[in-house]
């Protein structure tokens, strides 16, 4: 008898715990249902007015029974609770299904005319741009069982709710039944709700089914995954981290859901569009929020406090206070990488469903866009059919994607393991020769692009080979690599129409005609000679030759033999032999890019031809009368990027070995009085043609930094190029060199370059520089360099 009564408790206590769903369940549904009535009825007021958004004849045909529904479930809702709530072994509610499997008639009526009312409201939605938009932002009350319900629903989704209710109907039955004892008074009852239910949905199934089969997947298809990523997307301008899944037939795009104690990952759809819905948007074809830009010097923040962390990690290794503190300093570690992924793309990739409603991705290289458009474009040939997916089939899609997903972790270069390759650093010589396979005469240039931080930047470009299917460019390129692991190479067909080049978005009116990568390997690349690789992409090859210099070598400031040249020669020699204050070269330089170089968009960071920087430093060095001739027929990259060889080659940087730690420390001061007491009689210590040649290079930089929205040369992008180039210490005094994994990162290193940048922008932000003494006083301000 223990055991019967046992039984009879846990019996009682699944039956409420059924009928606890069914509640919870009541209450969403009832949300649905409450947010389509709230626009009928200013709808159908509307419609006896002079200018009404829909006649009443479609109000009530969109509308069809939805009143009616509400009151069926809203009845049955309220009779319910208080029976659950006063729950006890006589408690019957079978009379209550009974009465609601009685009306299951007002259903009938509802999805006979379900398509009409769908077709109706997509015609209305196309007619009139105001009902489109109440249609996609139809806002459902939030339940306590569904927190997230106050998003947004399209008109189309909750007009399937019903739909997809009555399929559902006999299961809750049947749960219910389960854990019914048979001698209770609410079996008979169940059994006929349940009888009642199923008739009446097998006299619908017909109906129902080849509908549902036509809007998940043609008959004999399945959905697959063809790939998934993070990306960023703009959502009323601010930044929010999504996972977006590609699928065969339609485009998801799912937010990560934080994780409660104890449970795995899981996703919330944000939305989805059908392949055969979806149209890519050019800035002119929508109305475009503008890209909310986040500063560089926030960026760099990041990418410090990225390096500190990994530093830490690393040191705590070494120590034995157990894994707990990496697993704290692991966690801090995937938020700033993040933050990082959220804050540093500003190209837009924007989609579109088939009632023009836009979406808008954030990502970072011209050739991850091409990419997604390329896939999709195929894919879309292979599906014709449009369809919409119940909420059930839109949970069990989502629901799988934790199993489906490919990306794990954000792609950062930080979330390598420490036996993995973590990239390399140092510089990366590519000679870009030629390219073969065009069918037809094209105007073609190259782009060159290398990952940084875990995401793609443009390093360099090739001058645009006019009118060839064989184009011949030869030309070599410095790329600095900052943990790259890829070079990317794009080819663009040029487009010489003006009106298309000033686009907001970073989308290029320059045609992609082909893309390819390679992996850059640290086996193959360790061999100081020259490798040749070829890209073959879509009928086109390119041939390319590359050569590595590692970090350890690459930073080396190596003393010329040659006294009587320029570089690698001590500053105040040259300026001694020249009679001038600033080296003839600096000046040179600078002049020719104020000449014709401020609107050149990437100076300074753009990569010049290595080989016309070589004649450049070649001609400087025997003291060639002809240079300046040689520099005006020159791309002004190329000239840029002999002034930077110049300052990197010094013996011994601009700033000195011996005040350079000081520097580092100053920077560091929160004191903002303190720090610009320290910076300053720090660079007024400074050799005097040390300080001059600084002050002249300093107000060029400043100049280029007014063009920045031309140019995109920021006061921050040009400190990050030429920090380091002023202020690395040479050899001996480096804590370069005593790296122990010269070809990989070294997080120590990269805290170092931040803070040669930091010093740099310091000084570049500084309204004056105020000199103490009148000796420096007319040094500093005579115009005569």
């Amino acid at each position: 008898s223990d055991q019967v009564e046992l039984d009879q408790e846990k019996g009682l206590e699944m039956r409420k715990w059924v009928l606890s769903g069914i509640l919870a369940s009541e209450e969403i549904y009832l949300s649905h249902l409450e947010a389509l009535l709230i626009p009928m009825k200013p709808l159908r007021a509307a419609a006896t007015t002079s200018q009404p958004m829909l006649t009443i004849q479609q109000t009530e045909t969109i509308f069809f029974k939805v009143p009616e529904l509400h009151e069926i479930h809203k009845d049955f809702y309220d009779a319910l609770l208080p029976r659950v709530q006063d729950w006890g072994h006589q408690q019957c509610v079978g009379d209550l299904f009974q009465k609601l499997a009685s009306q299951l008639g007002v259903y009938r009526a509802f999805v006979d005319n379900y398509k009409v009312a769908v077709e109706t409201a997509d015609k209305c939605c196309q007619a009139n741009a105001q009902f489109a938009e109440i249609s996609e932002n139809l806002k459902v009350k939030s339940t306590k069982d569904c927190k997230d319900q106050s998003a947004k629903n399209s008109l189309e989704t909750l007009l399937y709710k019903p739909v997809d209710r009555v399929t559902r109907s006999t299961l809750v039955l049947h749960d219910l039944l389960k854990h019914t004892p048979s001698s209770h008074q609410d079996y008979a009852l169940l059994l006929d709700a349940l009888r009642i239910s199923q008739n009446f949905l097998s006299s619908i199934n017909e109906e129902i089914t080849p509908r549902r089969q036509s809007m998940t997947v043609k008959k004999g298809e399945n959905r697959q995954l063809l790939r998934d990523r993070f990306m960023v997307e703009l959502v009323e301008g601010s930044r929010k981290l999504r996972h977006v899944f590609l699928f065969t037939d339609l485009l998801l795009c799912t937010k990560l859901k934080k994780q409660a104690a104890g449970k795995g990952q899981q996703y919330d759809c944000k939305w989805y569009i059908p392949l055969a819905d979806l149209t890519f948007q050019t800035i002119e074809d929508c109305e475009s929020t503008p890209i909310p830009l986040v500063q560089d010097e926030e960026i760099d923040a990041l990418k410090i406090k990225i390096s500190q962390i990994k530093n830490e990690i690393q040191r705590e290794k070494r120590t034995t206070k157990g894994p707990k503190v990496i697993e704290r300093l692991r966690k801090k570690l995937s938020e700033q990488e993040s933050l990082l992924l959220l804050m540093s793309p500003n190209m837009a990739f924007r989609v579109a469903n088939r009632n023009g409603k836009g979406f808008t991705f954030l990502i970072s290289s011209d050739y991850e866009r091409a990419e997604w458009r390329e896939i999709v474009r195929e894919q879309q040939k292979k599906c014709e059919l449009t369809f919409s997916l119940t909420s059930l089939e839109l949970q069990m899609l989502t629901n799988s994607c934790v199993k489906l997903q490919t990306v794990h972790t954000i792609p950062m270069t930080m979330n390598k393991e420490d036996d993995e390759s973590s990239g390399l650093y140092g510089f990366l010589n590519v000679i870009v020769h030629s390219a073969s396979g065009l069918k037809h005469s094209l105007n073609l240039y190259c782009s060159l692009e290398v990952d940084s931080f875990g995401y793609f930047v443009n390093k360099a470009k090739t001058r645009v080979y006019r009118d060839s299917t064989e184009p011949n460019w030869n030309e070599e390129f410095e790329i600095e690599l900052e943990g790259s692991q890829t070079l990317r190479l794009l080819c663009y067909e040029k487009c010489y129409n003006k009106t298309k080049q000033s686009k907001d978005d970073g989308e290029n009116a320059d045609k992609i005609m082909a893309k390819g990568q390679i992996k850059l390997d640290p086996q193959t690349l360790q061999n100081k000679d020259w490798q040749r690789a070829v890209i073959a992409m879509n009928g086109i090859e390119v041939k390319l030759s590359m050569k590595f210099t590692s970090r350890e070598f690459s930073l080396k400031r190596m003393p010329s033999r040659k006294q009587s040249g320029v570089f690698g020669v001590k500053i105040n020699v040259v300026t001694k032999r020249e009679r001038s204050k600033v080296p003839l070269i600096v000046r040179q330089c600078v002049e020719e890019i104020e000449r014709r170089g401020m609107d050149e968009v990437g100076i300074y960071r753009v990569s010049g031809v290595a080989t016309d920087i070589q004649a450049l430093k070649a001609a400087f060095d025997s003291n060639n009368r002809d240079v300046s001739v040689m520099m005006r027929e020159m791309d002004v990259n190329a000239i840029a990027g002999t002034l930077k060889l110049y300052f990197r080659e010094l013996p011994e940087p601009l700033f000195t070995d011996d005040l350079y730690p000081n520097f580092a420390g100053g920077i560091a001061l929160s004191d903002c009085v303190a720090k610009e007491s320290c910076m300053l009689n720090l660079l007024l210590s400074v050799p005097e043609t040390n300080l001059v040649t600084f002050l002249f290079l300093l107000d060029h930089l400043k100049r280029v930094a007014e063009n920045e929205c031309i140019n995109k040369m920021s006061l921050h992008n040009l400190a990050t190029v030429f920090g380091p180039t002023l202020l690395r210490p040479s050899e001996k005094d480096s804590k370069i060199s005593n790296s122990s994994q010269p070809i990989s990162m070294n997080d120590s290193w990269s805290l170092e370059v931040m803070a040669q940048v930091q010093v740099l922008l310091y000084f570049l932000q500084l309204e004056s520089i105020p000199t103490p003494d009148s000796k420096r006083q007319s040094l500093l301000f005579s115009t005569e360099v």
